[in-house]
């Protein structure tokens, strides 16, 4: 397909997908405005991907935005407009206006000096990337791409419209973009780029964390994220912004032979993707357990012991892991509840080796349900996703086991409510038969016949009964 013709498709698609733009420019053309749909919204157009929000940018300045929009719109918003930018709810649609910008940086910080620009080619010279620097008029259904985005798009390149090293300067949270970009489209960076990552990947330490953050979130929940983690590793901008996965780059020698555990991680990441969609798939990509998966051996490197006669040894990584883990993601700024969950699943991704050939009695069957409580599902991905051996025999062996032990957690939850163990007695039955009131005691007790449960599974009331005052009485608590 030439040119021409891909450019009329992109119009023609891009219109099919969204009346409103027409609707929303022929206001703009009204108020003597000019109004183009622009960068990922085009971009995904051209490449078959429906974009939920559409971005437009227009020469109207802002207050005449809001002027134009404010009874059309379902809901208008200003949060942005200190940047040009005004929001539009329509027919449910999310849709955002920015006047053309000529911004100055002061390339110490990220925020712009913001200044209105007059041409929508001085626009598209300030976007990031040339497959986000396209444009459609849609007055006139006109086509605009000075960078050639289309032939990077084809290519399947990322590019810059200015030098990379402009672009960078500028805004370098741009340089974590093109890893991004590299994860969710599958595109290669030009050279130039990468030289450029690589050259100034010092500037990242101007972007904020909550900032970093989001893009490495989004980086990490696209279909296949392991190119965009290459390009970071590759130009150094995973040694500033996520240092341990690079550090899990163990050389490896003739005397003492062992899986790279960095491959080896970016292997485990993929296998857990694809069991979020065959073995008790979720709606939605999964943070938590991507996060758990990348991060899952970042304590070997730590840990590693040669031993006599070539071997080598990572005694408690799972426990250095989970703690390197929880000060990364929380520098990083997530929440408390993905940095709780991804150090819980770090630590807990060991456990299930013990299991041996279904040795674990149901004490032990039912530790590991309660220490992983509401993630277990995510710990069923994380340790199959685990086994990465290519002799098939082992592989098929280990997959085996563990439907053996998922079994087995199935027969005790139809006995047995091992979603929510808990004792057999409560805090009150507790004071009540042992005399006390509330303090410490009723918390020893409770742990006590808490771990009594865990052990012997439910107990009649009667026997519970009768353990906790043997217990209380060896401890010399209350009056029994």
């Amino acid at each position: 397909m030439n040119d021409v013709v891909a450019k009329e498709n992109a119009v023609v698609e891009l219109m099919r997908l969204s009346p409103l733009a027409d609707e929303l420019a022929e206001r703009f053309a009204r108020a003597g405005h000019r109004l183009y749909l622009v960068g990922g919204s085009v971009r995904d157009a051209l490449l078959g991907r429906r974009s939920g929000d559409l971005d437009f940018t227009t020469d109207a300045r802002p207050d005449r935005v809001l002027k134009i929009v404010s009874d059309w719109g379902d809901a208008v918003w200003d949060v942005g407009i200190a940047f040009g930018t005004v929001g539009v709810t329509k027919k449910g649609m999310q849709l955002e206006i920015t006047t053309f910008r000529a911004d100055s940086y002061d390339r110490v910080g990220r925020n712009p000096e913001v200044t209105f620009g007059d041409s929508i080619e001085g626009d598209l010279l300030r976007r990031d990337f040339t497959v986000n620097a396209m444009a459609v008029e849609l007055a006139t259904k006109t086509f605009i791409d000075p960078h050639d985005g289309l032939g990077a798009l084809r290519e399947k390149v990322l590019d810059t419209p200015a030098t990379p090293q402009e672009s960078f300067a500028d805004d370098p949270l741009r340089m974590l973009r093109a890893a991004r970009f590299a994860a969710q489209l599958g595109f290669t960076a030009a050279p130039r780029v990468v030289d450029a990552m690589a050259s100034m990947a010092g500037e990242i330490d101007r972007i904020t964390a909550e900032r970093v953050q989001a893009e490495l979130s989004k980086l990490l929940l696209a279909d296949d994220p392991r190119p965009g983690l290459e390009l970071l590793v590759e130009t150094g901008l995973g040694d500033r912004v996520l240092p341990e996965v690079p550090g899990m780059r163990l050389a490896i020698d003739e005397h003492h032979q062992h899986k790279d555990v960095y491959e080896h991680s970016l292997t485990v990441l993929a296998q857990a993707i694809d069991l979020e969609k065959s073995h008790e798939p979720t709606s939605e990509p999964d943070l938590i357990l991507r996060l758990a998966a990348l991060l899952h051996d970042v304590g070997k490197p730590a840990t590693r012991e040669f031993q006599p006669g070539g071997g080598v040894s990572f005694h408690h990584h799972e426990v250095v892991g989970a703690r390197m883990a929880r000060k990364r993601l929380r520098a990083l700024k997530f929440s408390k509840e993905i940095i709780d969950d991804v150090s819980q699943l770090v630590f807990l991704h060991l456990r299930f080796h013990g299991y041996g050939k279904g040795e674990w009695t149901d004490s032990a069957v039912r530790r590991y349900v309660t220490d992983a409580g509401p993630l277990l599902t995510r710990l069923h991905k994380l340790v199959r996703a685990d086994c990465t051996t290519r002799n098939r025999r082992k592989a098929a062996a280990l997959q085996a086991t563990y439907d053996d032990l998922e079994a087995r957690i199935a027969t005790l939850k139809a006995k047995e409510d091992l979603d929510r163990v808990r004792p057999d007695l409560n805090g009150e039955q507790i004071m009540e038969l042992l005399g006390i009131k509330p303090g410490p005691d009723v918390g020893k007790a409770w742990k006590f016949l808490k771990e009594l449960r865990l052990d012997r599974g439910p107990l009649e009331h009667d026997d519970a009964v009768a353990e906790l005052k043997k217990w209380a009485a060896e401890q010399g608590i209350g009056n029994s």
